[in-house]
Order: C-alpha cells, then sequence, then structure tokens
C-alpha cells in the first residue's frame, strides 16, 4: 500500500495475485517467479529468471547441441506447475535437438519418496541421461535411489530448481559429482562480480552462500535503477506515470548483472543465455 515500485514476489503463485493488484498502476519485477502467467496481468510487469517452458527448451537445446545424449529420459513431479511446464516445454523441444524420449516418468508430491517403479522402467529403456527438472529435495532422494539402483553411467542434468542439492541435510555429495544443470548463478563462479557479492551477501548474513534467488533479486534491484535512470524517475510522479515511464524505458536498458547479460522485450520477458554447470569436487564448474 502506498508503494511506488515493487521488486518481487519470489514464486509464481504469489505473484499471480500481487500481479492483479499491481496491473497498468504499480511498476512489479519479479525476480523468480517462472511460470508463464506470473506477468501477464499488466504490460508493467516484467521477469529477470527464464520461464518455465523456456527452461525446458534451452535444456533440449544445450543437451542436443553438445551432444551430451541422444536418449533421454525424464523424471518430474506431475503435480507441480514448475516442474510439469519445464518438462512438457522439454518433451516438445527434444526431436528437433536431436534428443529422443526413451521414457517420461512421472510422480506427485503424494509419492515422492520411492521412485524405484520409474528408475527401472529409466534403466531398462536405455537412456544415456536421464533430465531432472524438479526441486533440490526430491533430486537428493532420486540422486541416492538412482545410485542403488546401478546407475551411475546415466548422465543427470537438472535446472535451477536443482541449485541447493549440496546443501540438502544428510545428502552424500558425492551422489551429485557429476550432475549438471543449467542455473543463472553459481556461489562458486571466480569472476569479480561473483566473488564481491559473495562475500558481501555472507558478512551480511552470518556466513550464508547466495543461491540464483539471491542473485536473481540483485539483478532486479539494479535494472530497476537503470531503468529509473533511463526515465528520469522522481518520487513526486503517480504511480502510474511512474509505472509507464518505467516499462518503457526498461526496453532501452542492458544489464551486465550476476546472472548474465540481459535485455528486456515488450512482453516483460528476459533475453539472457542460460549459464551450464557441472558439479565437481562437490562444487559447480562452468561448463563453458
Amino acid at each position: 500500500k502506498g508503494m511506488q515500485m515493487l521488486c518481487g514476489t519470489v514464486t509464481s503463485g504469489s505473484c499471480i495475485a500481487v500481479g492483479a493488484e499491481a496491473a497498468e498502476s504499480t511498476f512489479m519485477f519479479t525476480p523468480s517467479a517462472t511460470a508463464v502467467d506470473s506477468i501477464t496481468a499488466g504490460s508493467n510487469e516484467f521477469r529477470m529468471c527464464f520461464t518455465d517452458p523456456a527452461q525446458g527448451t534451452k535444456s533440449a537445446q544445450y543437451i542436443g547441441e553438445h551432444s551430451l545424449a541422444t536418449k533421454v529420459a525424464v523424471l518430474y513431479d506431475s503435480s507441480a506447475d514448475y516442474n510439469s511446464g519445464i518438462n512438457d516445454a522439454f518433451v516438445a523441444a527434444a526431436e528437433e535437438n536431436g534428443l529422443e524420449i526413451v521414457a517420461d516418468e512421472a510422480y506427485t508430491a503424494d509419492s515422492n519418496t520411492d521412485f524405484s517403479v520409474q528408475l527401472k522402467k529409466i534403466k531398462d529403456s536405455g537412456a544415456e541421461l536421464l533430465f531432472l527438472p524438479n526441486y533440490y529435495a526430491d533430486n537428493a532422494l532420486i540422486l541416492q535411489q538412482a545410485h542403488d539402483a546401478g546407475m551411475d553411467d546415466v548422465k543427470k542434468f537438472g535446472v535451477d530448481g536443482m541449485d541447493g542439492i549440496l546443501g540438502v541435510e544428510n545428502f552424500d555429495t558425492s551422489l551429485a559429482e557429476g550432475v549438471m544443470l543449467l542455473t543463472p548463478f553459481s556461489a562458486t563462479g571466480d569472476d569479480e562480480a561473483t566473488v564481491k557479492f559473495v562475500k558481501a551477501y555472507g558478512d551480511a548474513n552470518n556466513g550464508e552462500t547466495p543461491n540464483q534467488f539471491a542473485a536473481d533479486t540483485y539483478d532486479v534491484l539494479y535494472a530497476m535503477q537503470a531503468a529509473a535512470n533511463d526515465a528520469g524517475i522522481t518520487p513526486d510522479m503517480s504511480n502510474e506515470d511512474i509505472s509507464a515511464a518505467m516499462s518503457a524505458s526498461m526496453l532501452n536498458i542492458t544489464l551486465d548483472g550476476l546472472t548474465g547479460e540481459a535485455k528486456w522485450t515488450e512482453d516483460g520477458e528476459c533475453d539472457k543465455a542460460p549459464k551450464a554447470y557441472v558439479i565437481k569436487d562437490g562444487v559447480y564448474a562452468s561448463m563453458e
């Protein structure tokens, strides 16, 4: 109430609800709401992260372009919009990127502790790579059970929901060795901006290590600043005037941020290249 611009929200459901209130009157910029309809309520809504379908499409493209596999299996939570949205786009983009989906297995939030049936089908399918568009807690269990099923030779590939896998309580991180993922940020990056950010974040948060949610939010604030400077925003302007000016200026700026070089389109979507990492010796290493 009374805010002039909003950095938020974090997740898709809340973003859809808040976006309906903000539409056309209060400029809104979400760091990490990935559902397609998170920013469709008004022309003044923008996003820093990739959408769910974009993550699926870009994952298929990356796997195909880098010849990581030709026979691919998927195991995902069909009861969650995030997981199923990525899966659907991945499967749709597979063929054109030279990938054959040999197993497309699902589970639900009510059955996310025992994956033995699905993993047996995946093992029998001859899959060379297992795509896991799930959050890290589920993926930690899947990696453990895949190891127990003798599937260490099957490559594993995830998306930004996998970020956090190394911090799961009681998880044997050696099981994540060689796991690949597309995520916009790695706290182990050695570039100057990342090193500076990780240190400052740790200093302010009792030594905690930032994840991609923190990095996306950091980039949102600097993108908002750049757009506000471009638009000549002043505090005495009305919300509606600020919103219109910010929305126009977002199309003029380019941000060289923690999560990559970013530009924005008229529909509020972020145009930037995905970053690929592989877990090596217990840390993220760039695959580029």
